[in-house]
């Protein structure tokens, strides 16, 4: 109570002691009397009673108007530890799981499994009769193949239109082609010859058999040129000869270098051997006769698709390298026939892989190991919709929790997580956090999914648990109970009332018509330099509301310029009321009315940090030791005012 709330108690004191005024005196005679002691201190006693209750009076009409509100209750700053606890309920179920239902009606032959058992990935679970099903896949099958194959002859075709060289060698028997000309399918083109090495064909006595041997050297005549070059043995087939003579030879295949004077077709004298081989005794090996000499590799160049032709590239007894282009011709209509056969067997692939799901279903296969939670089938029915067999892996169970917006950014993947069913523990983990939020009733909250192991299947699908984490902790710091903290706005005070746009309070540079002093108070300058008032309020009333206990980090004040001690930028922050004689430095000197400020406390802005259920951070604004108001205790001792 203030010095200045008490004139009334004042003017009361100083008529009780003021001295008493004597009775004025009667007219005549007095008459003396006798007056006892006892009844003199009666007198005095009377008095003093009279003038107690006249005080009490005044002092409960004067100063306790609001004794309603009841007794004011106290606690102080100290020095503790928080942690912030996210909480809440959630749902179980397994972290894989799938439904394997017929699709095509049937009757079920056989049922392989029941609800409870454990089955492993491509377990078989029931057969139906699927003779339809496999006459479908073969038909699908045979159309996937025709289409493919119809393809790949365009795409051969296509790769026809083009005529190059199939080795090197020299053109001879050119066809007459010009651009503009028709080339139909099998057209002979050219032919191309090797002529840089020519074979002989000989054939020598069966006696010999074992003395010519492949890679042998060999001298070779030729009589239309009198000339002998040398050769060597390529091939030796065993094919039994008879001559009219009836002797018995095989054929002996030499090669040798064209020098450029030979040609296919030139004739060896029967008189003159062609071909010398020297036996083991030192004895020349003669043929039965000679041979004509072959070109050592002829191709006859055939057109193998219809088209004009584009380009021609042929001269009689040219010579031209492997792959070299000969004869190029058009296909207009080409790229619209490919793309058709593509369609075709697209279509047909997907016709295909519908009949083998469909095949699939009448002989299930487990898709996941697990354990069956239900089977709507049985052996001999007639399948219906909506029928089929569930398979869980319960191994490892989830948890889908909600994380209100203001502790998402707490909640790291990875982060452990209590779990409780009914008392007993689990320990569970986040594996993921949704970066979209989902909104009701106008808070934002994100979902997330805790994985917990599940070995002994304890844990099963729909059973709803608890869960709890820590999402942040605070050491050796300042805190008040929860009760002490008011969450409040600014708004219609001076100096404190919203900001310029710019994170800066209205006013003078950014600070309304003060200035913020180092503790953080906003002193007036035109008044000489006073601690002014803080103004307060919460959301667009005037009204200094309790912040309730939430295990949330608790909003904060400060953070950019023009900001101090528990006031942000938008006028919004905390305060507490702490008891003093003299207004704090940081005290607020003309608070809002409305907040109702208990007498002997003063409302301090304070910046908070986080809160359990209990009590709050406190990061700057206030002491260890300061006495804090936290309520009313009334007459039942369990209401707060």
């Amino acid at each position: 109570m203030t010095q200045q709330q008490t004139p009334v108690l004042d003017q009361v004191a100083a008529a009780a002691d003021a001295p008493a005024t004597p009775p004025a005196a009667p007219s005549g005679k007095r008459k003396k009397k006798k007056h006892s002691v006892g009844k003199i201190i009666l007198a005095i006693v009377l008095i003093a009673a009279v003038v107690i209750g006249l005080i009490a009076a005044l002092y409960f009409l004067v100063f306790k108007k609001d004794d309603s509100k009841g007794t004011a209750m106290t606690d102080f700053v100290s020095r503790g530890s928080i942690q912030s606890v996210v909480e809440g309920s959630g749902s179980t179920r397994a972290k894989d799981s799938a439904t394997v239902s017929p699709t095509a009606g049937g009757t079920i032959l056989e049922l392989y499994v029941q609800e409870g058992q454990q089955v492993t990935e491509g377990e078989q679970l029931y057969r139906m009769d699927d003779t339809a099903a496999q006459e479908a896949v073969t038909a699908a099958q045979e159309t996937v193949n025709k289409c493919a194959k119809d393809l790949q002859a365009i795409y051969d075709s296509a790769k026809d239109l083009t005529i190059s060289a199939p080795h090197s060698g020299k053109l001879m028997e050119v066809a007459d082609l010009k651009v503009g000309n028709t080339v139909n399918a099998g057209d002979p083109i050219a032919t191309l010859v090797n002529d840089t090495k020519l074979r002989l064909s000989l054939y020598y006595n069966y006696t010999y058999e074992n003395e010519i041997s492949v890679g042998q050297a060999v001298q070779v005549s030729i009589p239309s040129v009198m000339s002998t070059l040398s050769g060597k043995v390529e091939q030796i087939n065993k094919v039994r000869f008879i001559s009219p003579e009836g002797g018995i030879y095989f054929e002996v295949v030499l090669v040798l270098d064209n020098p450029g004077t030979l040609t296919e077709g030139m004739d060896a004298s029967a008189a003159i051997t062609a071909a010398v081989l020297t036996a083991a005794d030192g004895t020349p090996i003669y043929p039965y006769e000679n041979g004509q000499f072959k070109y050592y590799e002829t191709t006859k160049i055939t057109a193998k698709v219809k088209g004009p032709v584009e380009y021609a590239g042929l001269l009689n007894y040219a010579d031209v390298k492997a792959g070299q282009l000969l004869v190029r011709l058009g296909a207009e209509d080409n790229q619209e026939e490919i793309s058709a056969k593509q369609d075709a067997l697209k279509t047909a692939q997907e016709k295909l892989d519908t009949a083998l799901k469909e095949l699939s279903n009448y002989n299930a296969v487990a898709p996941i190991s697990g354990t069956v939670l239900s089977c709507s089938l049985s052996e001999g029915m007639e399948v219906s919709s909506g029928q089929g067999i569930t398979i869980a892996d319960t191994s490892v169970m989830t948890v889908d929790i909600s994380i209100d917006e203001r502790n998402i950014g707490y909640v790291k993947t990875g982060m452990m997580v209590n779990i409780d069913q009914y008392g007993t523990p689990y320990m569970g983990i986040v594996e993921s956090v949704s970066l979209t939020a989902k909104g009701e009733n106008g808070v934002a909250s994100f979902p997330a999914v805790v994985k917990v192991d599940n070995p002994d299947g304890s844990l099963m699908t729909g059973m709803y648990v608890n869960y709890s984490f820590v999402a942040s902790q605070s050491d050796d710091c300042l805190t008040v109970p929860v009760q002490a903290v008011k969450y409040v706005s600014f708004a219609g005070i001076e100096g404190f009332g919203g900001t310029n746009g710019d994170g800066m309070t209205s006013g003078t540079d950014g600070m309304g018509d003060g200035a913020i002093a180092d503790d953080g108070a906003v002193v007036d300058e035109e008044a000489g330099g006073d601690a002014e008032a803080a103004p307060q309020s919460y959301a667009g009333g005037a009204s200094a509301k309790p912040l309730m206990a939430v295990a949330v980090p608790m909003p904060a004040g400060g953070g950019s310029s023009g900001s101090y001690a528990g006031v942000s930028d938008d006028g919004t922050g905390t305060i507490v009321f702490v008891r003093s004689e003299q207004m704090p430095e940081n005290g607020i000197a003309e608070p809002d009315p409305s907040w109702e400020c208990p007498e002997g406390f003063w409302a301090v802005p304070v910046e908070v940090g986080l809160a359990d259920t209990t009590r709050v951070e406190i990061i700057s604004g206030l002491n260890e030791g300061d006495e804090v108001f936290i309520g009313y205790e009334t007459q039942q001792a369990d209401s707060w005012g």
